[in-house]
C-alpha cells in the first residue's frame, strides 16, 4: 500500500490515519506484529520521530499497544477495531455529503442518489 502525504497537513496525523486504516482493512490484522519505526518511516520516507508519533496516536486510540519484547502490537479487541472502522465510514459519508453538496445537492437529495443506485 502506498503512502499518500498532503503538504497542506502536519505529516503525523496523515501516517496515523493510513496506519489505521491499514488496520482496520486487515492489512495488518488483529494480533500482528506492526513493522518497526523505523521501517515505516523508511516505507513513507519520514523522519523516525514523526513515524514515531504516528504509532503514539494509534496506542493512544487503542488500536496497537507495545509489548517490550515483541514490539508493537495490532490490538485483538474487536469492539476497537469495530468503533475505528466506524468512525472511518462516518467520515467517508460525510466526504460524499461535502462534495454533492459543492455540486449543488442538498443532503437529502445525494441520499436519495445512493438509495437510486442500489434499487
Amino acid at each position: 500500500m502506498e503512502w499518500k502525504l498532503d503538504d497542506g497537513r502536519p505529516i503525523w496525523p496523515q501516517l496515523s490515519q493510513q496506519l489505521a486504516r491499514r488496520i482496520i482493512t486487515g492489512v495488518y490484522p488483529p494480533g500482528s506484529k506492526l513493522p518497526s519505526v523505523r521501517e515505516l518511516a523508511a516505507e513513507a520516507g519520514v523522519n523516525p520521530n514523526t513515524m514515531q508519533r504516528a504509532l503514539a496516536q494509534l496506542e493512544q486510540e487503542g488500536l496497537a499497544w507495545a509489548d517490550r519484547t515483541a514490539g508493537r502490537l495490532v490490538t485483538q479487541n474487536t469492539a476497537v477495531l469495530e468503533a475505528a472502522r466506524l468512525r472511518a465510514a462516518q467520515a467517508v459519508i460525510q466526504g460524499y455529503f461535502e462534495d454533492m453538496s459543492a455540486l449543488g445537492y442538498p443532503r437529502e437529495r445525494a441520499a436519495e442518489l445512493i438509495k437510486e443506485e442500489f434499487s
